[in-house]
């Protein structure tokens, strides 16, 4: 038997304000005491699991999830989501986190879109996957608005004259962000009964670097399956290749967490 995976440390900080960057991805910014707490990593896609819990709930972090869900209802127990961390900044003792907002839809999406100072927010210890190579030869960026923040994360911690191909995808020209100096970007349109195929076809039709190629590409899990043997196809080694899925069309996000451990929900089969 394998033990349990012990519980991440958890940090809680305080919304000190919020900057809409598009119709639907706004920043929220989080500062309080407990910052020093937050544990650090150098990865450009690092991520917290973030707790949100129900309205009006009377528990307070930290929250021990395996003893909650021994004493309580599941609609008491608070709503885990895992987001990218945008921004650290260790001068400030700020923590930035974008979030898509899709309207009323979801937990973190409407939260974070009504956030305002002193608002609550407790997170994991982050974890961490990709960050650039410097020793790469071409660095090939590739998501859509839920990667964004990992990619303008990459492209900042890139530095001058490092040779980088970044393909994002928007739901129209309005969702289109500002770029981080001196970056260039290829903007596709997304077709919105399809998410990602638009950007797939951009990869595809790319005319491809030569030399070694770390790839970052995350986003919409069918895109990312169909981006896998493209990816694989133009000689990219696997251990250059950083290939997951923030979310998939049509699937709520505890579907898409659930289905993570099925067949459909595998980047790579096993």
């Amino acid at each position: 038997m394998t033990s349990p995976r012990a519980a991440r440390p958890q940090t809680t900080l305080f919304v000190t304000g919020s900057t809409w960057l598009s119709p639907d991805l706004v920043r929220v910014t989080l500062a309080g005491e407990e910052f020093a707490d937050f544990a650090d990593r150098p990865e450009t896609d690092k991520y917290a699991k973030l707790h949100f819990p129900p309205a009006g709930s009377t528990l307070e972090p930290p929250y021990d999830l395996a003893a909650l869900r021994e004493s309580l209802p599941f609609d008491e127990l608070p709503t885990i989501r895992t987001y990218t961390i945008r921004r650290v900044d260790a001068a400030a003792r700020t923590i930035d986190i974008d979030f898509v907002v899709h309207g009323d839809t979801g937990v973190a999406g409407p939260w974070a879109a009504n956030a305002k100072p002193g608002d609550r927010l407790t997170m994991s210890a982050p974890g961490g996957g990709y960050r650039p190579d410097p020793t790469a030869d071409h660095h090939v960026l590739i998501g859509d608005e839920s990667a964004i923040p990992a990619i303008w994360s990459a492209l900042e911690t890139l530095p001058a004259g490092t040779r980088v191909t970044t393909i994002v995808e928007t739901r129209s020209p309005a969702h289109r962000v500002e770029v981080p100096a001196d970056a260039v970007v290829q903007w596709v349109d997304e077709d919105h009964d399809a998410p990602g195929t638009r950007l797939v076809a951009a990869v595809d039709a790319a005319t491809w670097p030569v030399g070694r190629v770390q790839v970052f590409a995350h986003g919409e899990r069918s895109a990312m399956k169909a981006l896998r043997p493209i990816l694989l196809a133009r000689g990219v080694a696997r251990a250059d290749l950083s290939l997951s899925a923030y979310w998939a069309y049509g699937r709520t996000e505890d579907v898409f967490q659930a289905e993570k451990r099925l067949p459909v929900g595998q980047i790579f089969p096993e």
